[in-house]
């Protein structure tokens, strides 16, 4: 199963790793809709939706750039309007747009907490509403539609809420989305599943948070790997809560030296919630 000729709703798409998932669909000649806020260029936070579809139509997909916000209903219903007159249909969504604060609950302000809960547990929610009608027609056509988000394992330990319960509670948000239609979505025929690093990726938003080293981490080609392998494996897997190395693993792929920011890295930054 390839890729080929399926169209994939990617939100965040217009740097790190949603960009990273899209460009490895682009090279089977996938149709990408890339949601995304950034329309022109910050210093601090390289990539638009303008540069994103540049990238992927040089990898072989066809790109529509639509400026989304995640937050706003009618800014993604219109979305998906324009997604299925540019392509047709839907048959992917990635939930890959995400606000991060590792904040403790003295220093998190409620704009920040809001701010985290309506893009990560909120946003993927309203844009797995949004495509739903476009999935079940993906189905019915036989196309194998999938919702693939990321978002982490559900560990309800302390040790992972007490430095940050807002972010943590964001982020399973989206994981308790995976939970929940995976099941409900069973009837339909729609698979839905999470993905979830093991170790830190650097993206443009980790290098915004002091004290991170980015030789400590991997590249976000580890996460689009693994989404691809994921997304063409058929036979309709939903539910998983998937680690990337673990899907590389099962797939042949144990030497991940191309993965590392700086060459020979051993100890590298371990991400959040996986036990």
């Amino acid at each position: 199963m390839t890729l080929k000729g399926k169209t994939l709703f990617i939100t965040g798409a217009s740097r790190g790793i949603g960009l990273a998932i899209a460009k490895r669909a682009a090279l089977d000649g996938a149709n990408i809709v890339i949601a995304a806020k950034t329309t022109d260029s910050n210093p601090k936070l390289p990539g638009t939706i303008y540069s994103a579809a540049q990238e992927i139509e040089a990898a072989g997909g066809q790109a529509l750039p639509l400026q989304v916000d995640i937050r706003e209903e009618a800014n993604v219903l219109e979305a998906v309007a324009k997604a299925v007159q540019a392509f047709g249909g839907i048959d992917i969504l990635v939930n890959n747009a995400s606000a991060i604060s590792l904040t403790d609950t003295e220093h998190t302000p409620m704009k920040r907490y809001d701010l985290m809960n309506q893009v990560n547990a909120r946003g993927t929610y309203l844009c797995t509403q949004a495509c739903l009608p476009e999935l079940k027609k993906s189905a019915a056509a036989g196309r194998g539609p999938q919702v693939l988000t990321m978002s982490p394992p559900l560990s309800m330990k302390q040790h992972w809420f007490a430095p940050h319960t807002a972010y943590t509670m964001a982020k399973y948000g989206m994981s308790m989305c995976t939970l929940g239609h995976s099941g409900e979505f069973k009837a339909h025929g729609i698979a839905v599943n999470s993905l979830w690093p093991r170790t830190a990726i650097a993206t443009a938003a980790l290098q915004m948070i002091p004290g991170v080293d980015i030789n400590l981490c991997r590249k976000p080609e580890i996460l689009s790997d693994a989404a691809y392998f994921i997304l063409t494996a058929g036979g309709g897997a939903s539910g998983n809560f998937y680690i990337d190395d673990e899907v590389l693993a099962a797939h042949g792929l144990t030497e991940l030296e191309k993965y590392s920011v700086q060459p020979g890295t051993k100890n590298f930054i371990p991400d959040f919630f996986v036990d």
